[in-house]
């Protein structure tokens, strides 16, 4: 079942450590199939380097196993519910890499300081609340997803458009139209975390980067009249 996208899942998934993105076991990466209303994602607590594209779970857009001879990751739910919400997303990643985190462990969104972030990411890479304690008693993961759509909703962010969130004390997440371009944008937004975070260590009073230079970085690449790049 779906054997070409556990086949691109696995490989994204293999992408993580190549890129320096996870410790151990530290992350997860899943695609989705919206004919089926199926998606595939990296089973929980397995080591990358025993890992096999037989070896990813197919589950519904509830979190339940349909297909697979392991667990699923425990970020499951959490998946779902972004992937319920953000209709036009085909891939996404969680990792807890060491810049981002950082940023979440910080309680801050990441500002757009230059064009590197303005390229990839439209405006700062939000930082979402913590879960309250009835939030995370009722269901961690899945409230996790359930906050991060329903911020980007009450802020008016476009989830295309900003593909990445930060969740507070915890992580990020990013997304993508397929699981290689949320690995793609994971690893932008690890780069973009790294350089905010030495731009204020050079200069603490330094501000964000004009709106009409993030607008033209941005638009360049992204929209009907994009031009960046070959036909």
């Amino acid at each position: 079942m779906l054997e070409q996208l556990k086949q691109e899942v696995y490989e994204a998934n293999m992408q993580l450590p190549k890129f320096g993105l996870v410790t151990f076991t530290w992350g997860n990466a899943s695609g989705i199939d919206r004919e089926t209303g199926l998606f595939v994602i990296k089973p929980s607590g397995v080591e990358y380097e025993k890992l096999k594209a037989e070896d990813m779970v197919v589950v519904d857009l509830k979190g339940v196993k349909v297909e697979g001879k392991y667990n699923p990751s425990s970020d499951t739910a959490t998946h779902a519910a972004l992937y319920s919400r953000f209709p036009g997303i085909g891939g996404i990643v969680h990792t807890h890499s060491s810049w981002a985190a950082s940023w979440a462990q910080a309680g801050r969104s990441i500002p757009c300081y230059g064009t590197t972030h303005a390229d990839y990411i439209y405006g700062e890479v939000p930082c979402i609340r913590n879960l309250t304690k009835e939030e995370i008693e009722e269901a961690y993961e899945r409230n996790t997803g359930i906050l991060i759509a329903d911020e980007f909703e009450s802020q008016g962010i476009n989830y295309e458009a900003t593909p990445a969130a930060l969740c507070k004390n915890h992580g990020p997440f990013t997304w993508g139209k397929n699981v290689l371009d949320a690995v793609h944008n994971a690893v932008v937004l690890e780069e973009v975390a790294k350089m905010a975070a030495y731009c204020e260590t050079i200069n603490p009073r330094n501000t964000s980067a004009p709106k009409e230079m993030q607008d033209k970085h941005y638009y360049r690449k992204h929209g009907e009249h994009a031009y960046y790049g070959q036909d």
